[in-house]
């Protein structure tokens, strides 16, 4: 099974299939993989020592950055999370550790999980994915229902207290250019940074 991956400069930490939401333009829904990777569904989660020992394959002097994200939200394994990101840290003081995440670590786990960030993850980038509340559940989906997107806005707003970046990003063709602006202002209240990343195609 596919535990760690290679995109461009980075190497992609794969720890869960389990995911909160169903968001419509996901690309799980069409593919198995992403930018040549083997299949990224898997067959159980690997243990902390086994994604370590994935990891500890690469040269990661040679790569820019980890960053955790797969087939699932990685916050629902917040505590192995932690635990790998303090690994790299202590191992490989150099590379940056990044989390991408849909945001809604504090409904599936509910408490505030911002601050156990803090020394662990260099960047945090958060899917806005839309600019109101109600277009959020119909795109995302999420099974926490209404309140998901004001406790995504929270979670941002409290990692820009813990995390030295922290972006936001909406998908170019999910989104008008007067959303995107919208969005955009959203994320200069939440003192974080827009990214409007490109639709990957089937």
């Amino acid at each position: 099974m596919t535990i760690t991956y290679q995109v461009k400069n980075g190497i992609y930490v794969n720890m869960t299939n389990r995911c909160p939401c169903s968001c419509t333009f996901c690309l799980r829904n069409n593919r198995d993989g992403v930018y040549g990777s083997d299949s990224l569904w898997l067959e159980r989660e690997p243990s902390v020592a086994e994604v370590c020992e994935s990891l500890s394959e690469w040269d990661l002097t040679k790569y820019e950055e980890v960053v955790f994200c797969g087939y699932g939200e990685p916050t629902e394994r917040l505590d192995d999370l932690l635990a790998v990101a303090e690994f790299l840290k202590k191992e490989y003081p150099g590379i940056r550790v990044r989390l991408n995440t849909n945001g809604l670590s504090d409904l599936i786990w509910g408490e505030p999980t911002a601050q156990r960030l803090e020394g662990l993850i260099d960047t945090v980038s958060v899917s806005l994915n839309t600019d109101s509340p109600q277009e959020y559940l119909s795109v995302v989906r999420p099974k926490f229902g209404e309140g998901s997107y004001e406790a995504m806005k929270k979670f941002t707003a409290d990692c820009t207290k813990y995390v030295p970046e922290v972006v936001m990003t909406v998908v170019d063709k999910v989104t008008t250019p007067e959303q995107q602006e919208h969005c955009r202002e959203i994320c200069r209240s939440l003192g974080a940074k827009l990214r409007v990343r490109a639709y990957e195609e089937a």
